[in-house]
């Protein structure tokens, strides 16, 4: 008998590697044949290295050229159709929306959607006509009504937003929180003596608050306890949203914030760390946030769907207002200034990190899934309406 056929559709191979690797290899461990498809780039190689089929499709990071996307969503069926996968598993937007269109055009038996944040278009308040909104909102109706699938959410206000816009239906939702964290990689441990540091590890984009927090930097100089800020990250430059390299420059001429650049030694950075800042605009559940739980270290970020999601409000971290740089200052200040406040809120952290984002968790999860849908391929499927 055939091994059945898993495929895994991403936009970026960097993400599939940081956010879905442990899942693939899950899967192929118990018995699947593992491909995966995703955007060409320096990455792919080390996809392959890990035993997995991997395939180019041609995707860009913006939707400007609708000939373009439609040439995605192509590429997409006809792997679709040569391929012959018993399962579609898409990850990120394009993939969701893309994917879920080709696999229902191409009769792929089972498709599973990864819903990790709905972009920049649900970030606001719906105006009174919202276009834009309108679109995507039927897009979404036609990639997610696949009649043998689930929907895996992050956090609630996604999926009461896409059940609102008639996406999709009860039985289709998984709530699993997050792409789950290793808890013996990331290890909680004292904090280091000396000044308190407050680091934010994320991609330099307007919309992960990185310009509030240079500016709760600025704000907090000078403060009693020495308190210092590490940011960790890199420019993107297909993305519209990022911050420049000249104004990298400038923060680090200033001397406020420390520019680290781009590092793959997370768990480290966070152990030398003491409180972990992300002031996000929207996410779907952030993994800095999951891995500074894990690492024990009290967390401040932004009460939006996705980062309050990932903390308990006064128990693990502190909620503050959205592009709010004078909030996000005070309540640093107050965790610089309070190291028994600090411990407390990241021991608590770790036993969140332990019950709800381990990763062996998020894995079964995802594998119980599969093996859900797969067995119902045989039966007989009712209509969705």
């Amino acid at each position: 008998m055939p091994l059945p056929r898993l495929l895994i559709a991403v936009n970026n191979p960097a993400f599939f590697l940081s956010h879905r690797l442990p899942i693939a290899l899950a899967a192929l461990q118990a018995g699947y044949e593992v491909h995966v498809a995703t955007m060409d780039g320096p990455s792919a190689a080390r996809i392959r290295d890990h035993g997995l089929y991997h395939h180019v499709i041609p995707m860009t990071r913006s939707g400007a050229n609708p000939l373009g996307e439609l040439r995605t969503v192509w590429s997409l069926w006809r792997l679709f159709r040569r391929l012959r996968p018993d399962l579609v598993h898409a990850v990120t937007i394009k993939p969701v929306l893309y994917g879920g269109m080709a696999a229902r055009l191409a009769r792929v038996p089972a498709f599973v959607a990864a819903i990790s944040g709905l972009g920049y278009i649900f970030s606001g308040p719906p105006s009174r006509f919202d276009f834009l909104r309108s679109v995507a909102c039927f897009m979404y109706r036609l990639a997610l009504r696949h009649p043998n699938s689930r929907v895996i959410f992050q956090n609630d206000n996604d999926r009461e937003m896409l059940a609102r816009a008639r996406a999709i239906v009860p039985e289709q939702v998984l709530m699993i929180r997050g792409s789950g964290v290793d808890l013996d990689a990331f290890r909680a441990v004292p904090e280091p003596e000396g000044p308190p540091v407050a680091i934010m590890a994320a991609r330099l984009l307007a919309d992960k608050g990185v310009r509030e927090f240079v500016q709760a930097a600025r704000l907090s100089a000078g403060h009693a306890s020495g308190l210092r800020w590490e940011l960790v990250g890199s420019p993107d430059p297909g993305n519209p949203a990022t911050v420049t390299d000249a104004e990298l420059q400038q923060w680090d001429s200033e001397g406020i914030v420390r520019c680290m650049g781009q590092r793959s030694d997370i768990a480290a950075l966070y152990a030398a760390a003491h409180i972990v800042v992300l002031p996000s605009y929207r996410e779907g559940l952030p993994k800095s946030l999951v891995e500074a739980a894990a690492c024990g270290r009290a967390v401040v970020t932004t009460d939006v769907p996705g980062c309050r999601d990932a903390i308990e409000p006064g128990v693990t971290g502190l909620l503050v207002p959205v592009r709010d740089a004078a909030a996000l200052a005070t309540a640093v200040q107050s965790l610089a200034a309070d190291a028994g406040l600090r411990q407390r809120y990241g021991a608590a952290g770790r036993k969140l990190a332990e019950r709800e984002f381990d990763i062996r968790h998020v894995v079964q999860a995802h594998l119980d899934a599969y093996d859900a849908l797969l067995r119902r391929r045989t039966q007989p499927k009712p209509p969705m309406h």
